[in-house]
């Protein structure tokens, strides 16, 4: 897979870790965001127009929450 991608979580989120570790069963390298820790990641977060996390970017498109049959469909 050729597309980046960017994983929006936060330190004491459940979802953000059950995707984190889906992820990463499935091989997908991917940079993980903490805008518990990186402000810099929650504005970015909050620019696209999201509040909660997880937010996964994957090229183009974006999946709010951990839905893992959207995170099948795009990475195919």
């Amino acid at each position: 897979m050729n597309k980046e991608v960017v994983v929006y979580s936060s330190t004491t989120c459940h979802y953000c870790k059950v995707a984190k570790e889906y992820l990463n069963e499935k091989g997908i390298e991917f940079i993980e965001k903490n805008v518990s820790t990186d402000m810099d990641a929650r504005k970015e977060l909050m620019k696209m127009g999201f509040m909660g996390v997880p937010v996964i970017q994957i090229g183009e498109e974006t999946v709010e929450g951990f839905n893992k049959a959207e995170l099948d469909r795009i990475l195919g």
